[in-house]
């Protein structure tokens, strides 16, 4: 199978499952201060993760 075979039937797919969703679909402006506050919070709990006492990362 060619790739660009696999793409195109992807494609078309994911147009069939979006007419079949109906509304609008989210963008990524709609869900961009979830995503920030996210990634914050990850970076955040990293951190504690790579400081908490006893771990490999603060013995360096």
């Amino acid at each position: 199978m060619h790739p660009d075979i696999h793409l195109a039937l992807h494609h078309a797919r994911a147009t069939e499952l979006r007419a079949a969703a109906g509304g609008p679909r989210p963008t990524a402006r709609n869900n961009h201060g979830l995503r920030t506050r996210l990634g914050w919070t990850l970076v955040e709990v990293g951190l504690r993760l790579a400081t908490r006492p006893g771990t490999a990362a603060t013995a360096l």
